[in-house]
């Protein structure tokens, strides 16, 4: 049986509150002063990664017992959302650790698998969550990655893409076939824990992307990769597909925070363009029309923030979560697009020029909609939840 996610409080609200301070000002005095550097680079800088990795960032839902910090549920998300203030980069090399592979460890993995990859990860080695396919995403009767027993092995082969960190990864979290038929429950598909130097395994160069330039994505290709039985997650064929649902609803729920912290940002920056720009001798602030496109931001990004708490504490009073981790990503990242959208709009033709950083939120934040299942995707889980629960009423 799945264990619930870590719920409560890890730390007393003081202790919380003064952590929560030092990430806010780690965020504004040193990530956000780096995104010129990040955007020039392509990639996070050496000295970047090494203060994140110094701070314990890479380790913020590990157990204390394997060297991290140990936050629960509540406050992880809290930090993820005062993280999302600078540029997705940043939290995008985080997330794959603190959120999918360390909940489908603490979920699924044998003791021996906590005890060997917990503590790296702890210490800042880099993760990826390889589910997606050139020809399947959610759709996991269409996922081809095999991986075929061979005596106290099994032989990996496939491509996944779109992978974040993938280039840089050193560990992938596999999702494979060990059945070539479409079982009950997705039972045809199980989760390998595969470190990327195994031969035979490739991370191809960074896809060129849109936006959010420096949160590296690219394929993984496993080629005859051959990997231990041990390297199968809690060392049971046929509950991969289970624990990568379980783990996507702690993604999404670091999704929803993304797109919340990375909205106040932008409507600080609209904010701060509408009292600072002039127009027929006042600020554009004056102007009615903007003050309806600020006031309707505020709107969205508080029912976003609201429905957020809510379903966290559904989460830590041990109910379940998976409709409303749903909503909240549906939501929280459609609103963070119509924000930047209207703050885009409040800077007129500069918001369309990349000297302004509008322009580079806007670009950014189009793709919340779409990873950890698109805006689509969600209404379906959230559709059929609904269904499935009102049956069960009767």
């Amino acid at each position: 049986m799945l264990d619930r996610p870590a719920t409560g409080r890890s730390m007393d609200a003081e202790t919380f509150a003064a952590f929560k301070d030092q990430i806010r000002r780690f965020v504004r005095e040193r990530l956000v002063p780096a995104e010129p550097e990040v955007m020039e680079l392509g990639q996070l800088p050496d000295w970047v990664l090494a203060e994140m990795r110094e701070m314990g960032l890479f380790g913020l839902t590990v157990p204390t017992e394997y060297g991290g910090l140990g936050l629960s549920l509540t406050e992880y998300i809290e930090t993820i959302t005062e993280i999302a203030w600078a540029a997705p980069a940043f939290r995008a090399v985080l997330s794959i650790n603190t959120g999918m592979i360390c909940t489908a460890l603490r979920n699924a993995g044998t003791d021996e698998q906590k005890r060997e990859w917990l503590p790296k990860l702890a210490a800042g080695a880099i993760g990826a969550f390889g589910l997606t396919e050139p020809d399947s995403g959610s759709d996991s009767a269409g996922l081809r990655t095999r991986a075929a027993k061979d005596g106290d092995h099994y032989v990996l082969n496939g491509t996944k893409r779109y992978i974040t960190n993938g280039p840089i990864a050193d560990m992938v979290l596999v999702m494979a076939r060990t059945s070539a038929e479409n079982l009950p429950k997705n039972a045809h598909v199980s989760a390998f824990l595969v470190p990327t130097d195994t031969p035979g395994l490739t991370r191809a160069k960074p896809d060129k992307k849109m936006g959010q330039v420096g949160a590296l994505t690219g394929d993984i290709v496993l080629e005859d990769v051959r990997v231990p039985a041990s390297a199968l997650l809690g060392g049971e064929e046929g509950r991969g597909f289970k624990t990568a649902m379980m783990a996507l609803d702690t993604g999404r729920f670091s999704v929803g925070s993304s797109a919340i912290g990375y909205s106040r940002r932008i409507l600080e920056s609209a904010l701060r363009y509408a009292t600072e720009r002039k127009a027929f001798g006042e600020t554009i602030a004056n102007f009615q029309l903007i003050q309806a496109m600020l006031a309707d931001s505020k709107v969205e990004l508080y029912a976003a923030e609201s429905m957020l708490a809510d379903a966290l504490r559904r989460a830590e009073d041990g109910l379940p979560f998976s409709t409303e981790a749903s909503c909240v990503k549906l939501f929280a990242t459609e609103a963070c697009g119509r924000i930047a959208d209207r703050a885009v709009q409040i800077y007129g033709g500069a918001g369309y020029m990349a000297e302004y950083e509008v322009e580079r939120f806007y670009r950014d934040v189009r793709v919340y909609r779409i990873y950890e299942g698109t805006t689509q995707i969600q209404q379906l889980v959230i559709a059929k939840n609904m269904l499935r629960e009102f049956a069960a009423q009767g």
